[in-house]
């Protein structure tokens, strides 16, 4: 059985020791509160509570075990209302013990499959196709990473003639990853020479990573060649250009960001918008975290101090067990934890053939 973790931060860590103290009432309590607040963006008092989440509680109970709650940490009172929010500390403990990974309905798994069984002409359409299809599940901002390229080992280098002086290299690796390039030289080139290319560069290089067409590389070809190194140098300087290109990011649903009530404040927004809008905060974001793993981080969890009023979750996309790299949602803190973890792992779960 393929199993996801949850990676814990050291934060978090702390926040599932101390919260190993509440006892289960509370943490019902606390289950109940954070799941309204998510439903409908409103303090929760005690009141709505008892009439929607059946405890079999008294309204003082539960406001006494509110005022514990907030003593120790896992909710607030806010200035304008007697009701109670969740805090980050709140929410983490709700994520690493409470929350119901499994909230996902027939609808939404019927969506999925007819998504996902497309047919698929490159794994790159598959990231683009989970991403969109996260998004439009869950409501929330969505991005996807493809895998660092240089750590992925060749399966096939092929090179074709296009013309007597233009080339097109074709770069496979191990995890299906499909690099392609167009070589241009200032001399003829022949058959019987693209015929010694294909052989010399996959006898050298099958299996090895990406990173491996480095400079030993060209003094090794140039060495068991009779070219000159007017033919190896544009292959070598072309493929590192594209082995060493920027990794493609992939956004979706964007907009559904503002149709939240949070982004009704312009800090939240501009901060927003800046952080999507660079690709290295996105790429930071995606390419932090374990492998395999579903890496939540709420608010102050992220290093990234302009991320303090939102929530990440990501996990690592694969397919067959190659790499696609890291799917990520980004959201506030006001999250449906539920919902994306639920959808993360059924996703992951159907494209394992699981």
């Amino acid at each position: 059985m393929d199993i996801i973790y949850i990676k814990f931060s050291t934060h978090a860590k702390q926040v599932l020791k101390e919260g190993a103290k509440v006892d289960n009432r509370k943490k019902k309590i606390l289950q109940a509160i954070i799941e309204e607040y998510i439903n409908t963006a409103e303090p929760v008092s005690s009141g709505s509570i008892v009439k929607r989440y059946g405890l079999d509680l008294s309204s003082a109970t539960i406001r006494n075990e509110m005022a514990e709650l907030e003593k120790v940490g896992y909710i607030e009172k806010t200035h304008t209302s007697s009701g109670r929010i969740p805090s980050a500390k709140g929410y983490r403990l709700y994520v690493d013990e409470l929350l119901n990974d499994q909230n996902i309905n027939l609808a939404e798994i019927k969506y999925i499959q007819s998504k996902l069984n497309a047919k698929i002409n490159e794994l790159e359409d598959l990231t683009k196709i989970t991403t969109s299809t996260i998004s439009e599940i869950t409501h929330y901002t969505t991005v996807a990473i493809g895998p660092k390229a240089q750590i992925q080992n060749i399966q096939e280098i092929k090179f074709v003639l296009l013309g007597t002086r233009m080339l097109m290299a074709v770069l496979l690796t191990e995890d299906g990853l499909i690099k392609e390039t167009i070589i241009k030289f200032d001399q003829d080139i022949t058959e019987e020479q693209v015929e010694t290319l294909n052989y010399i560069f996959n006898n050298k290089l099958r299996g090895m990573p990406l990173d491996s067409i480095d400079k030993p590389l060209e003094e090794y070809i140039f060495s068991h060649m009779n070219y000159s190194l007017s033919v190896i140098k544009p292959i070598m300087e072309q493929l590192n250009k594209v082995v060493n290109e920027e990794e493609k990011i992939y956004l979706e649903g964007a907009n559904k960001a503002f149709d939240l009530p949070e982004f009704k404040s312009l800090e939240i927004a501009k901060n927003f918008i800046n952080i999507i809008d660079k690709k290295e905060i996105m790429a930071d974001l995606l390419n932090t975290g374990f492998a395999n793993d579903i890496n939540v981080y709420i608010g102050d969890e992220n290093k990234n101090k302009k991320l303090k009023d939102f929530s990440i979750v990501t996990f690592r996309h694969r397919y067959k067990n190659k790499d696609l790299g890291t799917i990520g949602i980004i959201g506030p803190t006001r999250m449906d934890y539920s919902k994306v973890i639920s959808v993360m792992k059924y996703i992951n779960k159907k494209l394992n053939g699981k």
